[in-house]
């Protein structure tokens, strides 16, 4: 090695005092930033840093001229101060998009990496600018990088050549990480302002809007609740229970019970799928379609297939007779077909238990449309379960429903529920499960209230504070022990 080459070697050796001066400038950068970030006065802390930053590097290296981009995550500009000055946004524009195509600062954008131009007029990475209003022969840019986001480019110039000595670069280097840190904030700090000011702003708007849903959501929910029965029919030696709990405002879950021609009761418990305003306008009508088929049997072409036990197919209007409480069963084929037909770009659909009991002799006919198994309790607990006996209501046209028929005892409950008695969460995402609600209808019960309140009790507690998931709906009827 030659004296020459000694000599260049300590010649770029930070000095002791050099390192403290660097360290001292990044800590007076960042206080500054502090300093700014406090103060509520402050209506330019982004382009003061971005000044701030330059005019620190400018002091640390000796470079006449600086110039510094912000960058967003997708590698757009945000920010930039010019070494040219105060200049219009669109000639600022045309100069930082040339000078990331094809300068130098481009170049460190792409490598990420610092580049250093000794000679400018011996370099291509550097772009000579039309109307350029300095002299500049020799430049060192810097990539800002925190956490592998570029942050920027900073770029230092001097109109002698070979200005940026290898100690420079060194120099520069050791500022980097801070130079970052405090630009980083200065993003973030730029983004929250924008977005306290956006949010300022539009809270009016939200508290308004909010009002007015509230409003609406009431409106909703008062509506739906005229939907259900206000009282239950009174029927001699009968007796029927409901217990509804919505998880919300609205509901999509829904129970019936009404009197038919012949002296028929009609009862309805049902699911529509999906939640919200949606479910809660479709449960309206179901709940009205189920009242008005059935109710209406004896004006329509009977759908009943009595070989076959099934309600559906094609209407035979010479099949018009006497109604009977099979004919009140027709409504859960016309109801599907009506919603498959008319609704079905709306995939909505509803699981429903509807049955029809003549109270004179304890007589039960029924259809389980995909709904939750609704049970006959007696006296030693579980004595039949009405399982499903056609598909969910509302899935495609033309879909066929098989009906069935048992016989109620007096003493003899039956309790029927939506799913969200068996899904609902426990605060630890413990589902209350079909094995509790078993191990409760086990257990003998004198009337339909006391088997409702052990089943609300232990559900409930079940519960605790956790949020509601889904709507509670049960639905009992009990023949009277005369």
């Amino acid at each position: 090695m030659t004296q020459q080459d000694n000599k260049r070697k300590v010649d770029n050796t930070l000095s002791a005092d050099e390192v403290v001066a660097a360290f001292q400038a990044q800590s007076g950068l960042f206080e500054k930033f502090i300093s700014m970030a406090r103060s509520p006065d402050e209506p330019e802390v982004t382009t003061t840093m971005l000044r701030e930053t330059i005019d620190i590097s400018i002091e640390l290296t000796g470079a006449e001229y600086g110039s510094l981009i912000l960058l967003d995550s997708d590698g757009l500009v945000t920010e930039s101060i010019l070494s040219r000055g105060e200049i219009s946004p669109e000639l600022s524009s045309i100069l930082i998009k040339s000078v990331l195509e094809k300068g130098l600062a481009g170049w460190v954008m792409r490598n990420r990496r610092i580049g250093l131009v000794n000679d400018t007029e011996k370099d291509e990475r550097w772009l000579i600018l039309p109307n350029q209003p300095y002299i500049a022969r020799s430049a060192l840019a810097l990539p800002i990088i925190s956490d592998d986001m570029l942050l920027g480019v900073l770029t230092l110039m001097h109109s002698m050549p070979d200005h940026f000595t290898e100690k420079i670069v060194e120099l520069i280097q050791i500022t980097a990480n801070q130079v970052a840190l405090v630009l980083e904030n200065v993003y973030f700090f730029n983004n929250l302002t924008d977005s306290l000011q956006s949010l300022g702003q539009a809270n009016k708007k939200i508290a308004a809007y909010s009002q007015a849903l509230d409003r609406e959501l009431e409106k909703c929910r008062q509506i739906q609740i005229d939907f259900l029965p206000k009282q239950l029919p009174h029927i001699p030696d009968w007796h029927i229970e409901e217990f509804f709990f919505p998880a919300s405002r609205v509901s999509g879950d829904f129970y019936d019970a009404f009197m038919l021609p012949g002296d028929y009761t009609g009862l309805v418990i049902g699911d529509v799928c999906d939640k919200g305003v949606g479910s809660a306008l479709f449960m309206a009508l179901f709940r009205s379609l189920i009242r008005i088929f059935a109710g209406q049997a004896r004006l329509s072409r009977s759908l009943i297939d009595t070989k076959s036990q099934t309600v559906g197919g094609i209407p035979d209007a010479a099949s018009i007779r006497k109604y009977n409480q099979v004919d009140a069963l027709r409504a859960v084929a016309l109801t599907n077909d009506y919603i498959a037909q008319e609704h079905s770009e709306m995939c909505m659909f509803a699981t429903l238990f509807f049955a029809v009991l003549d109270p004179k002799n304890g007589k039960l006919i029924y259809i389980n449309g995909g709904h939750e198994t609704v049970f006959v309790i007696g006296q030693n607990g579980v004595k039949e379960s009405l399982l499903s006996t056609g598909p969910a209501v509302g899935m495609f046209h033309g879909a066929q429903f098989e009906y069935k028929e048992i016989q109620l005892q007096p003493g003899e409950i039956l309790f029927a529920y939506t799913d969200g008695v068996i899904d609902a969460r426990s605060p630890g995402a413990e589902r209350f499960s079909r094995k509790r609600l078993d191990a409760l209808l086990s257990q003998p019960a004198a009337t339909a209230f006391e088997l409702m309140e052990r089943i609300g009790t232990n559900l409930f507690s079940h519960i605790g504070r956790a949020p509601q998931e889904d709507d509670i709906t049960m639905l009992t009827l009990q023949r009277k022990i005369q």
